[in-house]
């Protein structure tokens, strides 16, 4: 009986998201999508071992199951190696490289991430969960990376931004909740348009944070109203704690139209960085088409909960920015009203 209810809750669960539901319980299904194939395999295994006889009850359960099995990888598959990888052998005119990573408010372990920073070497680094202390754990930095925008902040959403050359427009926002920051600057480029960075670390939706995703939600779609504004070559990453294959984050990218590069070369699950059975890729970067991710990689563990990002962001040679997506009618009022119910509250 245990095992027909864990195999009807685990059949029915991965649909949850689909109600659009935005409390954490409902979008929690998105999060662990890949653990709940590997529940299915091992369930699915269990019951054609122990029954005997195969009734009609017996079909309808591993019917539905591997029904709900494949909608799952529908979901999941295009972020794993397995599925086709996009050419990234483009001529290019030049990069920037970032090393982003949630450091995590209480880790102390500053040598650690200082080390990855001298590993990647990056034009860039974004430091998320950063508070005063993290910003003195890093002071050693500041004489290679001179440029820095510091938002020290003791609630977990403090922020800082190194950089080795001047970057312009830096803007320190606090787009939905006044005490989550997003950094926002161009990063120059000589005789091309600057690449606008928008740098974002929204709440996630859990029992500890906010009650649901409406807040999280709104603060992409308004990002994503902003990238549509603008007419330049724009890269989008941070701690999104969403996953890509989630409703919210798939509207995002047809209303930027922007590539996600995970796409064809695996997972990089971010979260969490202790517990290898349990980890989720938390952690992204978008871009528009005028640009390309060379290599990418994640960083070791260095006492955070996360892993790290390094990302080299490569501007496509003679290749100007393409025109905003059309969207369609319900496609907007789906942005608007996501949009009203995060700004709302």
């Amino acid at each position: 009986m245990v095992l027909y209810i864990l195999i009807i809750f685990f059949t029915i669960s991965p649909f949850f998201p689909a109600t659009e539901n935005p409390h954490w319980f409902f979008r929690t299904a998105d999060f662990v999508r890949f653990q709940s194939i590997m529940l299915q395999i091992i369930l699915l295994v269990t019951l054609l071992y122990i029954e005997e006889q195969l009734t009609v009850f017996i079909w309808v359960l591993i019917a539905s199951l591997v029904l709900s099995m494949v909608y799952q990888l529908f979901k999941v598959v295009p972020y794993s190696s397995l599925y086709p990888r996009k050419s990234t052998e483009e001529a290019s005119d030049g990069h920037v490289s970032i090393l982003a990573g949630n450091v995590l408010q209480t880790n102390t372990e500053y040598p650690k991430f200082l080390q990855e920073i001298r590993k990647f070497n990056p034009d860039l680094v974004l430091t998320m969960e950063s508070n005063k202390d993290w910003e003195n754990g890093l002071s050693a930095i500041e004489k290679d990376y001179p440029h820095t925008e510091k938002v020290p902040l003791e609630n977990f959403y403090g922020m800082h931004l190194y950089s080795k050359v001047v970057l312009q427009n830096v803007q320190v926002k606090y787009q939905i909740e006044d005490d989550k920051p997003s950094i926002f600057f161009d990063f120059p480029f000589e005789g091309q348009k600057p690449i606008h960075f928008c740098c974002l670390h929204p709440a996630p939706p859990s029992p500890t944070e906010n009650e649901t995703s409406k807040e999280r939600d709104a603060e992409l779609m308004l990002t994503g109203e902003l990238i549509r504004k603008i007419d330049r070559p724009t890269v989008v990453c941070g701690d999104m704690n969403d996953v890509v294959w989630s409703r919210t984050t798939r509207l995002f990218k047809k209303m930027t139209g922007m590539i996600d590069p995970r796409v064809g070369r695996g997972f990089y699950s971010t979260y969490n960085a202790n517990y290898f059975f349990l980890r989720f890729p938390l952690d992204h970067l978008f871009h528009t088409r005028d640009l390309y991710v060379g290599r990418m990689e994640r960083s070791k563990n260095f006492g955070s909960d996360h892993f790290a990002m390094y990302y080299e962001i490569h501007h496509k040679k003679k290749t100007s920015t393409p025109k905003n997506p059309k969207m369609n009618g319900e496609e907007k009022k789906d942005v608007k009203e996501l949009i009203d119910e995060g700004t709302s509250n």
